[in-house]
């Protein structure tokens, strides 16, 4: 018996035709749309295909340098390299990460953590290594490591030029200083190209550049990098000498305004920062205020000369070395019962400029101060440059203005001090300071008449001499002039008994004067605390070497100094 044939079914032509219809209108949508998008609507694509492998990388601007006066470098760009990685695709052995590690200066569990999270595309390393790590980092061929290239900042003035150029943070920009006050124009501006990346972040094709870097601009400052050298040297040579807690010098060209040299101790390293503290950090020079103590006499004589009140012979009643004010009593070290004018600035009578001050209005004595650049900043453009303390004249009790005479009841900042005196030096000009060069002589604004400036001179060049605070000030063939400061320092709403700070501020050669310093150390410890001692020392120092680099002619015998005796030195009072 033979198995029946299977039945055979028909299917409806229209049926074979509606899906051969289906199939051809199927696909001429997908050509119309690709039709579309390849030739009538590029973006999308474009854009997916950029997204993938199209990049916009930054060009780095180069910094500009920092330089002194002379052209010497006190900041430079270095070309470093910076190590990074996609960690899912690093492929290394445990010895080799453990190099890796070495390499890099960095802890083998921290890179192997930061290798460990796949989930990154990019993870820096480390930054800015020097050139010959990087190549030993490069032949270790490890998968997925990579480095591109950056700039770090050096500075060959190490801690002496610290506190004046200050310093950059890893990206190059400006933090402290000059560094930060002069961003703008040293940092430049960065550029962009368009480049095509692989998976792996090579570069393998460069197709335009968007817009070119623009390199920041030097900045030449009017630092004298010898003189700054020698004040660095002589101001820490004191601090360690006289166990002070601090110290800051500033030397101003009378001519121009320009800071010839700024420096502070402690001070620190800006190549290595690792353990930098806010104390080293600190510019004192012109971000710490202090009461001025003696060396703000001056200007109280030179208001007092200016009215025509007094001369430099006038007499003064000192009564014994005792005044007394309301409830309180002014003490001189040294009793006098008379000093003429010019012998209260030669042996710092605190009674005779207390007389003096309080025979004058008090309205007169804030102006004179306030056109002196005091209770306002010294416009220098450098950051946290303080202003100072000066009060109202209508607050001023007679005490107050008597002790004002003498530096105490205001603040101070070592540049605004030093900035004062070029009125002595100028022959009653106040000269605008600044840290660029200014090769033309600055344009002063009148506070005193010239004849009163030159009687200053002449009885700060008194203070100076045998019988004066400050004999140790004296420099071989120079005339010096200035005055000693020595001040108790404020504590806890009133005066400590035994922290003081010494300060002295001079100018020379008196004939001509060219230069003036200012010398504050802070709290010194080593059982001598009088100005004339601790800071005067430091003036003659560098003094005689910068009027050497600056050529300047002698007004004074070469003749040798001798040190002076117990009777030939005053004390200033405190």
């Amino acid at each position: 018996m033979s198995a029946a044939a299977p039945a055979l079914v028909r299917l409806p032509v229209w049926r074979a035709r509606f899906v051969l219809a289906g199939f051809f209108a199927a696909f001429a949508v997908i050509a119309g749309r690709s039709l579309y998008l390849q030739a009538m609507h590029t973006d999308f694509l474009q854009e997916k295909g950029e997204a993938r492998y199209s990049r916009v990388l930054t060009v780095p601007a180069t910094r500009g340098r920092i330089l002194d006066r002379n052209g010497e470098a006190l900041a430079v760009s270095t070309p470093v390299q910076s190590v990074w990685a996609i960690p899912g695709d690093v492929s290394a052995s445990p010895a080799q990460l453990r190099r890796l590690a070495s390499l890099l200066g960095a802890d083998a569990g921290e890179l192997r953590r930061k290798l460990g999270d796949a989930s990154r595309d990019f993870v820096y390393l480390k930054r800015q290594i020097a050139p010959e790590t990087a190549e030993r980092v490069a032949q270790l061929g490890l998968e997925g490591i990579y480095q591109h290239p950056e700039y770090r900042r050096y500075y060959p003035g190490g801690e002496v030029t610290a506190h004046v150029v200050g310093f950059t943070g890893v990206d190059e920009a400006g933090q402290e200083g000059m560094e930060l006050a002069f961003e703008a124009s040293l940092g430049g501006v960065p550029g962009s190209r368009r480049v095509i990346k692989d998976r792996r972040g090579r570069v393998v094709e460069d197709i335009e550049s968007i817009r070119a870097a623009q390199d920041g601009r030097d900045l030449t400052l009017s630092i004298d990098g010898k003189i700054q050298s020698l004040a660095y040297a002589a101001l820490k040579e004191a601090v360690l000498a006289h166990r002070a807690t601090a110290g800051a010098l500033v030397a101003l060209d009378v001519q121009t305004g320009e800071v010839l040299a700024l420096a502070n101790v402690p001070s620190f390293n800006p190549n290595n920062r690792a353990r930098l503290s806010g104390a080293q950090i600190r510019n004192r020079a012109l971000t710490d205020v202090f009461e001025p103590g003696s060396t703000l006499k001056p200007f109280t004589v030179a208001l007092a000369l200016e009215s025509d009140r007094l001369s430099p012979a006038t007499r003064v009643q000192i009564g014994n070395g005792g005044l007394r004010v309301a409830q309180h009593v002014i003490h001189d070290p040294h009793p006098e019962s008379v000093l003429t004018v010019a012998q209260v600035i030669q042996k710092s009578s605190n009674v005779g400029a207390a007389r003096i001050a309080l025979a004058l209005g008090r309205e007169d004595m804030w102006r004179l101060f306030q056109r002196a650049g005091f209770g306002a900043p010294p416009q220098l453009g450098f950051p946290g440059e303080a202003a100072g303390r000066l009060r109202p004249a209508a607050t001023w009790r007679p005490i107050e203005q008597a002790t004002m005479a003498y530096g105490h009841g205001i603040s101070v900042s070592l540049m605004q001090l030093a900035r004062a005196y070029t009125m002595f030096a100028r022959d009653g000009e106040l000269v605008p300071v600044t840290l660029q060069k200014s090769p033309l002589p600055a344009p002063g604004t009148r506070v005193l008449s010239a004849q009163t400036a030159r009687e200053m001179r002449a009885m700060l060049e008194l203070a100076v001499q045998p019988g004066g605070t400050a004999p140790r000030a004296r420099i071989m063939g120079w005339r010096v002039a200035g005055k000693t400061g020595t001040a108790h320092k404020q504590e806890n709403g009133g005066y400590a008994a035994d922290r003081y700070i010494a300060s002295f501020v001079g100018l020379a050669p008196v004939s001509a004067p060219r230069i003036v310093v200012a010398v504050m150390i802070d709290e010194p410890a080593g059982g001598q605390y009088y100005g004339g001692v601790v800071a005067a020392p430091v003036f003659a120092q560098v003094a005689r070497g910068a009027l050497r680099a600056l050529g300047v002619p002698y007004d004074a015998p070469l003749e040798p100094l001798p040190l002076p005796g117990a009777h030939e030195e005053a004390r200033e009072s405190t």
